[in-house]
């Protein structure tokens, strides 16, 4: 009895908190000075058409360090807590449907090609890294829906995620060498406003994470896989 009136309390100071917040809420008619920088200087500034990806890759370079450093992290957990031992019981391999063995040989390489397009366009159009990086990942979940024992190689997935954090790191730390500050993407020149080869660095920048990121979680997946393995 008193459990269910103490949550109906807290309901009722919940809801009159955010009613009190919605009767005294203002939307704010115009910029704040540092969004005000970002629109008018960003696209000079950084030459890339697609705003958010040039404030995440360059103006708050460091946000995109941590998000990708909190994904490794979690790869990293998951691969801890999934090890298996050095073993392998027989494992019977169910038939999938050939349609699915189809669709998998025809949509492989379009999925990973679209997944390179996403993270190389980042700059010009909707998409970057982690969106690029998902797509690889979901071409790698196809491979092993039609074949759970299709040798993909950890070690592979464990040298690329290594190799493009490390070539993340070191363009960052060029960008405080050579221009104004971490990840800047003047290490490289800006091009022509619009054309793939523009934005300096950016769409360097975006092909490692995308790379990382499409690496770390095929290694989650590759995980989870070698457990339901191990369980048959």
């Amino acid at each position: 009895m008193y459990k269910k009136l103490f949550v109906l309390l807290l309901l009722a100071v919940l809801g009159w908190s955010f009613f009190t917040l919605l009767q005294t809420h203002q939307e704010r008619q115009s910029l704040n000075p540092l969004s005000k920088h970002y629109v008018e200087k960003g696209p000079d500034e950084v030459g890339a058409p697609n705003l958010v990806t040039a404030i995440v890759v360059t103006y708050r370079g460091f946000d995109t360090l941590g998000e990708v450093t909190i994904l490794f992290v979690s790869a990293a957990i998951v691969g801890l807590f999934l090890k298996t031992e050095n073993r392998r019981r027989k494992y019977k391999i169910r038939s999938t449907s050939e349609i699915l063995h189809a669709a998998q040989r025809l949509l492989f390489p379009v999925m990973i090609l679209f997944g390179i397009y996403i993270f190389m366009n980042g700059h010009l159009t909707p998409g970057g890294g982690f969106q690029g990086g998902a797509v690889i990942a979901t071409a790698m979940i196809l491979v092993l829906l039609t074949n759970p024992e299709s040798p993909i190689s950890h070690r592979a997935f464990n040298l690329l995620e290594s190799v493009s954090g490390f070539s993340y790191i070191i363009i960052g730390v060029l960008g405080v060498l050579l221009a104004g500050g971490f990840l800047d993407n003047h290490i490289l020149p800006l091009g022509k406003f619009g054309n793939l080869f523009s934005a300096g660095a950016i769409p360097l920048i975006y092909s490692f994470v995308g790379l990382k990121v499409g690496s770390e979680l095929s290694s989650i997946i590759l995980n989870l896989n070698d457990v339901q393995k191990d369980d048959k």
